[in-house]
């Protein structure tokens, strides 16, 4: 049974873009009522027309949703009184002072990791054509390649150059790939074929440089391409990274359906929302009419049914892939009219509609404004 306190903790991810603090921390979680699979939950916003009302709602109910044995979400939102937007201020003032940022991820930059429970999904092929496809649908993308040791995504997109250092900042500097913020280990070693032989602390900490000594400036998205299964580099994901979401990523093989789940739930047991399912392989179309259903059918679909979460798209087996990844031609621009490309353009709109680009105005405004103009509110 869920219980009040396994909300609170899960509504601790839910976070407000300007101060970077989660709803709980800042007093705007007012009251949470748990009856049986049902919650409802009470936000406090600093002010009744607060443009980041429906963002707010979204992600709480998104992520309430995700809890295991909860069945319906009802959040109300209310304006805050003085006495709590006294309580905001005093927050406000302490995270002001701070001296730095926790990571170079802007807090309202929408974090999508896409996972796999095991190898040879296409997980990497994935997240390296949705990130290009979104980027040219007009919005800021980077790409954090956190497969440390199975690092493919600079073959996949062309990339040669290596990263280097702002020397007035010394924060790392993106690479620039057809339009996409790029950071990876292949970008950082002498050759692609080097091995990395890294233990667990390591990749952590590579992980953690990655976020925090690179100049990733103001995105929309940040896509993470995750190495298979649950290891160190999810779980610091989560530590790191609270506002990210995770995609998951199966074929129809039911073999690969039920390893995906195990992603799942360690994405759920770590309070990280599952936007969604996406299908990989799922049939090769033959020039007779007939469709080849190499790995079976529907895996896809009963994993998203199973985890109560949207099938964002099935992607068919497409001959175009493999050549435009192994030249650095994601295959949405080299064949933008193949069933792939098609399939690949759809999950991005979809992503896009499901994890919505965060507004460029708040609620609360700068910090300055903040500190002053909200006291001066009647209660």
């Amino acid at each position: 049974m869920v219980t009040r306190d396994d909300v609170i903790r899960t509504l601790e991810g839910v976070r407000d873009p300007e101060l970077g603090g989660n709803i709980v921390e800042l007093g705007m979680v007012t009251d949470v009522d748990v009856a049986g699979t049902s919650v409802e939950v009470g936000i406090a916003l600093t002010i009744a027309e607060c443009p980041l009302r429906n963002q707010i709602e979204n992600d709480t109910r998104r992520r309430v949703e995700a809890m295991p044995g909860v069945d319906d979400v009802a959040v109300r939102t209310t304006a805050m009184t003085r006495k709590q937007r006294a309580g905001l201020m005093s927050v406000a003032r302490a995270r002001a002072r701070e001296s730095a940022e926790a990571t170079q991820v802007s807090p309202t930059t929408r974090v999508i990791a896409i996972g796999s429970g095991k190898g040879g999904v296409g997980k990497s092929s994935i997240s390296v054509n949705v990130a290009v496809t979104i980027a040219q649908a007009g919005f800021r993308v980077g790409l954090l390649d956190a497969d440390i040791w199975g690092f493919s995504t600079p073959r996949m997109l062309g990339v040669e150059d290596r990263l280097e250092a702002d020397p007035d900042t010394k924060l790392i500097v993106p690479v620039d790939a057809q339009g996409v913020k790029l950071v990876s280990t292949g970008l950082i070693i002498e050759t692609e074929e080097t091995a990395l032989m890294w233990r667990g602390l390591m990749l952590s900490k590579a992980l953690e440089q990655f976020l925090k000594q690179v100049e990733w400036g103001d995105l929309d998205y940040l896509i993470i391409d995750l190495p298979p299964g649950t290891g160190d580099i999810q779980m610091a994901l989560t530590r790191m990274l609270p506002q990210a979401e995770m995609v998951v990523v199966t074929t129809p093989q039911r073999a690969a359906q039920k390893v995906a789940v195990r992603v799942a739930d360690m994405a759920r047991r770590s309070h990280m929302p599952i936007v969604g399912v996406i299908e990989n392989m799922a049939g090769l179309a033959c020039d007779c009419g007939r469709a080849h259903h190499v790995f079976g059918v529907g895996g896809g679909a009963e994993l998203a049914a199973d985890l109560g979460v949207p099938l964002i798209g099935s992607i068919p087996l497409d001959p175009e892939v493999v050549p435009g990844g192994d030249l650095g031609m994601p295959v949405v621009t080299s064949e933008a009219r193949s069933p792939a490309a098609n399939a690949i353009r759809e999950i991005g709109d979809r992503l896009v509609e499901l994890v919505p680009p965060a507004e460029l105005e708040t609620c609360t405004g700068r910090i300055a404004k903040i500190l002053t103009e909200l006291e001066e509110m009647p209660a």
